[in-house]
């Protein structure tokens, strides 16, 4: 008998022995196994780092709010209501941690949602390759608004981001630009506000084009081109009123009989939306001519 019990504890030991190598065999095939897959994450983020556009706006938090508080208290307190944490955060969830290659409009809808606000009829402004001139023109002219003058566009306007799968979530490296992935984090939020914008305006809208531009005062690949006019809604918009700006001094590439402007004007009036042409309008061209009074582009405006 006690050979007997003297062989079960052998063999009890023999299965505690065992069972033991396995556990920790298993425990150090888990950390090699961790360590691998830590490893190739840090490898994907290192190369998602590497882009070839400048990287998330260093303070992005303290700036998006910043510019929210001051937009509805200070510039139009009639959106006090908007909450504008609640709008940097559904910004920050709608990048943080995310590939910057795979952004989808879904992933702004509810960034939308909370900072949507209507537009006051026959105000809207859009724009392509005006930027500079189109935005001092609205700080002289509160009559009218581009993107940039909305809540949204205000706080995003001049500053970028994106994300990276891992740690902090954040890029501040480098982010992507459009001819590295089409579906980049920036442009897939400026594509998604330019629709919003579009289908907001009603009633008379105008659109500033640059007749400089060597390519075309109308592209079909920009902005205005792709997303915008093909948004105006023909139940809510009657008129566009194009203005053609044409540098002081700088080449005339296109004028409002221009081939560009004729394909713009044939895409309106098959969506049945009146339209008008101008050069040089007026009121713009005065305000380019504050910067160079004595040129001779600007004679006809200094002469009465």
């Amino acid at each position: 008998m006690p050979f007997r019990q003297g062989s079960a504890r052998r063999r009890q030991r023999t299965v505690l022995l065992v069972g033991s190598l396995v556990v920790l065999v298993a425990l150090v095939l888990a950390v090699v196994l961790a360590s691998v897959l830590t490893h190739r994450k840090q490898e994907v983020s290192s190369t998602m780092m590497k882009w070839k556009d400048k990287g998330t706006t260093k303070n992005l938090q303290e700036i998006i709010l910043g510019r929210c508080y001051n937009y509805v208290t200070a510039r139009y307190p009639e959106l006090r209501d908007k909450d504008c944490l609640k709008i940097w955060e559904s910004l920050k969830h709608a990048f943080i941690y995310k590939n910057p290659c795979n952004s989808t409009s879904e992933d702004y809808q509810p960034l939308m949602e909370l900072v949507h606000h209507p537009i006051p009829c026959d105000k809207s402004l859009f724009w392509s390759k005006t930027y500079d001139l189109v935005h001092r023109f609205t700080k002289c002219n509160q009559n009218f608004l581009t993107l940039e003058d909305t809540l949204l566009g205000y706080m995003a306007d001049g500053v970028s981001w994106c994300g990276d799968p891992s740690a902090p979530g954040i890029n501040y490296e480098s982010c992507p630009k459009q001819s590295e992935c089409e579906n980049n984090t920036m442009s897939v939020f400026w594509k998604t506000a330019s629709k919003m914008f579009a289908e907001l305006a009603c009633g008379v809208v105008q659109v500033m084009l640059n007749g400089s531009f060597e390519a075309g005062a109308f592209r079909n690949n920009s902005i205005f081109g792709s997303i915008e006019v093909f948004n105006l809604n023909p139940d809510k918009v009657s008129t566009v009123h194009i203005w053609l700006m044409q540098d002081i001094g700088g080449p005339r590439s296109e004028s409002c009989s221009g081939p560009s402007i004729a394909k713009l004007k044939n895409i309106l009036e098959g969506s049945n939306f009146k339209n008008t042409c101008e050069d040089n309008y007026r009121p713009v061209q005065l305000l380019q001519c504050v910067n160079n009074p004595d040129h001779t582009d600007c004679r006809l405006c200094t002469n009465t």
